[in-house]
């Protein structure tokens, strides 16, 4: 399913009116756990403190979000908010640059954007510089937003970063001394505040926390690690792997049994072929024939392969190979004499009857014949010696032929009879190893600290190994159990820290960064091998 009908399909499945988890939803409200707090810190702070405020936390923990909401809740009468991106421009050119034309500045020096800023506060309006990804900033960057966070005796700007943990080094790296800034660390959120967010946003999209099990609730919570982001992503592939498994147990058929495709077309080719015999011994035994008379089939007469009609105007039998035909409750068993014409091999391997050429085709009696008559290729009844009086023909469903003109076969001959002859075993080939297939055990010998990248997950085992396999490197997967039902987890490296495995996130092909792949502990994909099992 691409990612497309996904969409479709997902949100018509379970009715919702949008996507609850995407970046950007109609009516959203900003969740208050754990980041209300801190954006009453910032408010407070911004107002009586002279420092630069640093807010840090991993890709997906709401840093974006959180400053959405600092200049939502802004009054728009006092505060003129400059928006500025580190990324693609996080030297002191393009930083400055971004400032001088959010506050109407012609020059975009250090000395001209305070001299504004004091404009701006004689009108009574502050200033809010406010960067994204600032933990893309290179060192004279960062030295200009800390000068410009310092301000001159008749006013300054509030500078206010937002980026990775990685920022912070950084900032040690200036040595500028803490007391030049202020760093305020997001915290994830707990299993309950993880419950009271997917509510919040399932309920935006006219749906409710129903939709989630409490072990789906659970299992959301700790693949995410309790950040935002991985949550949002988390929670829509779960419903989605949950949507596709519900429509193929509605596609199963209502049967309980469930055979192969090969097995029911041979099983359908048997009962074919016992049909069509007992459409021939039916119109075999309406006329009955003498005791010492042979009614016989020829077999493969005519082109190679093509069935040749018999005496009475039906289609021969073709039988392939040395197997009998597997009996059915109320049909015809077909017996030795009819497996033998058939070209069975006995336990040597040799042919079951003696005395046919190599070019006669195999012929099927209703009895055995007399001792002394070879067996031939005619199709018209042979006439034996005459018997005392005659005797209808045994059907040739019954299990013992008749016994006036049976003779005692030998000891071996009965063997060979009774024993059809061993089907050997197919050895099945040994399976090709699959590119790092499954990995369960690297992921149980690494140390339950170290981090992996987790890339996507899916429930077709054969997409995750493709994905491997192409991939290469570092890639490998993992099984896991979601909701009953097997989930294939493709992950990549390993990392000693959470840090390392968010710098390698940034150097991922952009078409891998698309997908939104985000870090989490080695023990936490040890935990599921573990309940997998």
């Amino acid at each position: 399913m691409t990612s497309l009908h996904a969409d479709e399909a997902f949100l018509g499945h379970y009715q919702l009116e949008h996507d609850p988890f995407a970046a950007r939803v109609p009516g959203f409200k900003f969740f208050p756990a754990q980041r209300k707090p801190v954006l009453g810190q910032l408010h407070h702070l911004a107002r009586y403190s002279q420092l630069m405020l640093v807010v840090t936390g991993p890709h997906g923990s709401g840093k974006t979000l959180l400053r959405q909401a600092l200049v939502a809740s802004t009054n728009k009468q006092s505060v003129v908010s400059v928006v500025v991106s580190a990324r693609g421009a996080g030297d002191a050119a393009g930083v400055l640059g971004q400032i001088a034309q959010g506050v109407g500045c012609a020059e975009a020096g250090i000395d001209a954007l305070l001299h504004r800023v004091v404009q701006l506060g004689l009108t009574g309006q502050e200033v809010y510089l406010l960067v994204d990804d600032a933990e893309q900033l290179d060192e004279s960057g960062l030295e200009a937003l800390l000068e410009l966070a310092g301000g001159v005796p008749e006013g300054r700007p509030h500078v206010f970063l937002f980026g990775e943990p990685s920022l912070v080094s950084l900032l040690e790296q200036q040595e500028s001394g803490p007391e030049r800034y202020h760093i305020i660390e997001l915290q994830p959120y707990t299993l309950e505040e993880t419950r009271e967010y997917l509510a919040q946003r399932l309920e935006g999209a006219g749906k409710g926390i129903a939709l989630f099990s409490n072990e789906q609730i659970a299992d959301i919570h700790e693949s995410s690690g309790g950040w935002p982001g991985p949550i949002n992503q988390v929670a829509r592939d779960s419903m989605i792997e949950a949507m596709i498994a519900s429509r193929s147990a509605g596609k199963r058929p209502s049967i309980g049994l469930k055979m192969p495709k090969k097995y029911l077309l041979a099983l359908s080719a048997v009962v074919v072929i016992i049909v069509a015999a007992a459409g021939l011994l039916s119109g075999h035994n309406k006329a009955p024939a003498p005791a010492g008379e042979q009614a016989q089939l020829p077999l493969g007469e005519g082109q190679p392969g093509g069935a040749q009609p018999n005496q009475d105007g039906n289609p021969a039998i073709e039988f392939a190979g040395n197997s009998k035909p597997l009996p059915l409750n109320g049909q015809p068993v077909m017996r030795e004499p009819l497996a033998s014409a058939a070209g069975a091999e006995d336990d040597d391997g040799a042919p079951a009857v003696d005395g046919s050429a190599s070019n006669q085709p195999p012929m099927v009696t209703t009895s055995a014949p007399p001792v002394g008559v070879p067996a031939g290729p005619a199709t018209t009844p042979v006439p034996v010696p005459s018997t005392p009086a005659p005797q209808p023909v045994e059907p040739i469903a019954t299990s013992k032929p008749a016994p006036a003109t049976k003779p005692a076969p030998a000891p071996a001959q009965q063997l060979a009879m009774a024993k059809p002859a061993p089907v050997k075993p197919v050895e099945k080939p040994a399976d090709k190893p699959t590119a790092k297939a499954l990995g369960s055990s690297w992921y149980t010998a690494q140390s339950p600290g170290s981090y992996v990248v987790q890339i996507f997950g899916t429930s077709s085992e054969s997409a995750a190994q493709s994905y491997v396999r192409e991939q290469g490197g570092e890639y490998r997967y993992f099984k896991k159990t979601l909701q009953g039902k097997p989930l294939y987890v493709v992950t990549y490296g390993s990392f000693a820290n959470r840090a390392a495995a968010v710098a390698a996130i940034k150097n991922l092909p952009a078409k891998v960064q698309a997908g939104k792949p985000w870090p989490r502990t080695v023990a936490s994909v040890q935990q599921e091998l573990a309940s997998a099992h």
